[in-house]
């Protein structure tokens, strides 16, 4: 590791990196691919066994915010260690973020309410939070333009292991031993994948120049609960709904605006609207995803086993996707490719939607059908981080990092928190979710054909480095 900072650059320690699999990275590669191997066997678990949780808990009224709650904490999570990644190096914002971890674990593990889930979740999420944008952070500053693509594909293939087990094996442990082993279950895997990209990170220092440069706390916390706050109205149906959205807004909106690159929120051609654009294509497929296993158990009245095929078919299909978006790197425009994954995206959601019509559709389609959506994330997700690392200098790339995972958390804290909002409606007013899930896959489509029309027209047109292209500067 002691080359890394400079594996970037030809001729400055030797011959410029053509592998992610070199030497001079080769066990950074490994770390990151563990890591994000434990994120996914919790985030595919998590998601596979919530309709049972929620049910024993008594908690369908917050079933969208055991999913918010994590989100809202990664909001805080990636702007502390983006920012600390930048002052610091990456080592100590990626500990403390699996200290934060574990004690979400803990605290779900044991949770007596719904209510002590979702704070449990938040901390699972502060923690989290510091993956993505230590990830994001260290690729960009260790990784050769043109490998980026195929580093992405590398984490995206770390979760097909836990997208054809987890699930599984995620509904098997709820039903035989209960799902508060499953969190109970991650925390020594949580200590023993950490250590392993930990001891790679320790060699990468912060940046010159910021070592003076605030973490920006304050606004972290105050974007993350004034988007709580927006949710909670949302899901209030009384009076008081309206003054939370406002007190929501006016908590969040501005350091928001200070910490996304200028005229983000306008959909400004070039990084900003790409910034825009990874916010709206969480929200889409995300607020569908939460739920996927509950429209499958309660419309379908199939088992949580058979719900995780639908998840797994997804996260398979996103690890497929992830590798197109590599092959197609550097022959067709980055636009193109994210454009054409949010289409995907939205006629999987659509296919998936066949879900509420049991009497006449069998329940391969649906399955199928957000295996489709799974393939567009795969195109566009890790595609969007390629184009702004790309556009960004090295000393800036932990900001940067920060604006992208920041977009992606609120798109899924709002994606899942709206939905949540109108199945927890249609299940009060009618005493089952189905209108509301209608609703809910309705408003993600229209998000997804969205996010494309903003990716076609907004987007730089260029091409992404081939992967044996010369490192640029």
């Amino acid at each position: 590791m002691t080359d890394q900072i400079g594996a970037r650059e030809e001729g400055e320690h030797g011959p410029a990196v053509r592998s992610v699999w070199d030497r001079r990275i080769r066990a950074l590669t490994a770390g990151l691919a563990t890591i994000i191997t434990l994120v996914a066997f919790e985030a595919l678990a998590v998601v596979t066994v919530l309709p049972d949780v929620a049910a024993d808990l008594d908690g369908l009224g917050l079933y969208g915010w055991a999913t918010s709650a994590f989100f809202l904490g990664t909001t805080i999570g990636i702007v502390l260690a983006g920012a600390g990644a930048d002052r610091d190096g990456p080592a100590r914002p990626f500990a403390v973020g699996l200290l934060f971890f574990c004690a979400g674990l803990l605290l779900a593990a044991v949770a007596p309410t719904m209510g002590v889930l979702v704070v449990g979740r938040g901390l699972q999420g502060l923690g989290g939070g510091a993956i993505p944008a230590i990830a994001y952070t260290t690729i960009g500053r260790v990784y050769p333009a043109g490998l980026r693509p195929r580093v992405f594909a590398v984490l995206a293939t770390a979760w097909v292991v836990p997208g054809l087990a987890g699930p599984a094996l995620a509904g098997l442990i709820a039903a035989h031993t209960g799902w508060r082993w499953i969190f109970g279950g991650l925390l020594p895997l949580t200590v023993a994948a950490g250590a392993i990209p930990l001891r790679a990170l320790r060699a990468l220092p912060g940046q010159p120049g910021n070592g003076l440069v605030p973490i920006p706390i304050v606004p972290a916390v105050r974007i993350s609960a004034g988007a709580g706050l927006v949710l909670a109205g949302l899901t209030n149906r009384s009076p008081l709904g309206l003054p939370l959205i406002a007190a929501g807004i006016a908590c969040g909106l501005g350091p928001l605006r200070r910490l996304l690159p200028a005229g983000t929120l306008r959909l400004r051609p070039g990084v900003p609207a790409a910034v825009a654009t990874r916010g709206l294509l969480t929200c889409a497929f995300f607020g569908a995803d939460t739920f996927v296993p509950l429209s499958i158990t309660a419309v379908r009245h199939a088992s949580t086993t058979t719900a995780g095929l639908a998840v797994s078919s997804a996260t398979l299909s996103w690890t497929a996707g992830s590798w197109t978006q590599a092959r197609l790197a550097g022959r067709r425009p980055y636009r193109e490719i994210i454009g054409t994954g949010l289409v995907l995206v939205a006629l999987g959601t659509g296919g998936f939607t066949t879900v509420l019509l049991p009497a006449s559709v069998p329940l391969a389609v649906p399955i199928a059908s957000w295996g489709v959506a799974g393939m567009g994330m795969g195109m566009s997700y890790s595609t969007i981080v390629t184009l702004v690392l790309g556009e960004t200098p090295p000393d800036r790339q932990g900001v940067a990092s920060t604006a992208v995972a920041l977009s992606d958390n609120l798109g899924t804290a709002f994606g899942a928190g709206v939905s949540g909002v109108v199945v927890a409606a249609s299940q009060a007013t009618t005493g089952a979710p189905d209108t509301g899930l209608a609703v809910a896959f309705g408003l993600t489509v229209g998000l997804g054909l969205f996010g494309a029309l903003v990716a076609i027209r907004r987007l730089p047109p260029g091409h992404s480095p081939r992967s044996g292209d010369p490192p640029r500067p």
